[in-house]
């Protein structure tokens, strides 16, 4: 059996974090990564298409724990600690220099997320932390003071044990035979599934700023929506997503959802819509596109205002004046499912937030036990938020578990 003083469990973005900063905290350490599959970080690889979408520009910690529907209280202190500045000078020590997009997303500056697993192994290697590929972790044994692994290639002991192993039930199961609760796990960032006239055969098209509220509940986003071949998607949709992660789960993916494309009100649009009339009577209210709305996604809410392609502002009746006023403001669309998003799979649900200890990232049930990243009932909208949760949880238990000499 090999002893480590340290064991780190997930060769993902958390795990190899907390393996580098523990091994460069503590040189005198022996620390082991296991990692199931045969290569580590596969998320960081397939992030923001490709190019990692590091962390996101947002540098105040009060601000930055809002776009996390399940664990905004619980990251306010760590937040505090280990924040995105750290993270930036972090990768910049490293020769890794990151920049900032419009929409706040912050990518390495060469725009492959190569060169954030290449920093990742140098320093891995740099810092001599054993990375066991191929483990997959079949049992965990508290006895003593010491933590007994059983893998699908051998077993280990080690003295501190940190799981990062993200959503994954297996390890789920094995932390509840511990006594951990574990938060039921939903699907959290999806795109909807929608099937209708309005937004038939005109995919690509996007409403800049757009309100979404889900019918007969408290959910709602703003931001931009993009019309999908299936349906729609972009900010709005998987902002509303995840923070709606489990009230959706638990109506089977099927609601209504009442979409602004505007954000007017549906006096003041009728009321905006009457002084078109005035001004722009001999024009076709298909080709005058209003709103700053893209000409598509107008022309198809003015056919489903009961008129034709031929009507002129001139004519609209009152009828159809409220009626388009409505289609602006108030649209219903109907849900019938959900898809992911593309390969930013996240998971709601996890190890409950109040069995860790935030200041080091601890068990509050087993001494000795850490957690970092998605393995935690922790989970973010899009744009670099889910790694910035993996790279502070990784970070401050870092500190945590390396204090102290050869901890055998």
């Amino acid at each position: 059996m090999s002893h480590y003083d340290i064991i780190i469990v997930g060769g993902g973005a958390a795990g190899f974090f907390a393996a580098i900063n523990v091994a460069e905290q503590n040189p005198k350490l022996k620390v082991a990564l296991l990692e199931r599959g045969k290569s580590g970080l596969q998320k960081v690889k397939i992030s923001g298409g490709g190019r990692c979408n590091v962390t996101h520009a947002e540098f105040i910690p009060s601000e930055l724990v809002r776009n996390y529907p399940r664990g905004e209280k619980e990251l306010l202190g760590p937040f505090h600690q280990f924040m995105t500045g750290d993270t930036i000078q972090w990768f910049e020590d490293r020769g890794v220099a990151l920049k900032i997009e419009d929409d706040g997303r912050m990518f390495p500056v060469t725009n492959s997320s190569q060169t954030i697993i290449d920093c990742f192994l140098k320093e891995a290697q740099k810092h001599k932390v054993d990375i066991l590929y191929n483990h997959a972790l079949k049992s965990i044994i508290h006895s003593g003071k010491d933590w007994l692994l059983e893998t699908s290639q051998g077993e280990f002991s080690a003295t501190k044990l940190m799981l990062a192993t993200g959503s994954n039930p297996k390890i789920w199961k094995l932390l509840e035979q511990l006594g951990h609760t574990i938060s039921q796990a939903v699907p959290s960032l999806f795109t909807f599934d929608i099937k209708d006239e309005r937004i038939k055969d005109i995919p690509g098209v996007v409403a800049l700023d757009v309100e979404v509220k889900v019918v007969d509940s408290n959910l709602w986003s703003e931001g931009p929506l993009l019309i999908t071949h299936v349906g729609m998607s972009a900010p709005a949709i998987l902002k509303l997503s995840a923070f709606g992660a489990i009230e959706l789960a638990k109506r089977d993916y099927d609601f209504e959802i009442e979409v602004n494309f505007i954000k007017q009100s549906l006096d003041d649009c009728i009321e905006q819509l009457k002084t078109l009339k005035h001004n722009l009577a001999k024009k076709i209210v298909l080709k005058s596109a209003q709103f700053e709305l893209p000409k598509r996604l107008w022309q198809k809410l003015v056919l489903a205002s009961q008129m034709t392609i031929e009507t002129r502002w001139a004519d609209l009746t009152k009828f159809q004046i409220e009626q388009l006023a409505s289609q602006l403001t108030k649209a219903v669309f109907h849900v019938t499912g959900k898809s992911t998003f593309k390969e930013e799979f996240v998971t709601a649900g996890g190890v409950n937030l109040k069995e860790v200890n935030f200041k080091t990232f601890e068990s509050r049930l087993h001494e000795n036990l850490y957690f970092a990243g998605e393995i935690l009932n922790i989970d973010a909208i899009t744009g670099g938020f889910n790694f910035q949760n993996a790279w502070s949880g990784a970070y401050i238990s870092s500190l945590a578990m390396s204090i102290g000499d050869e901890l055998d």
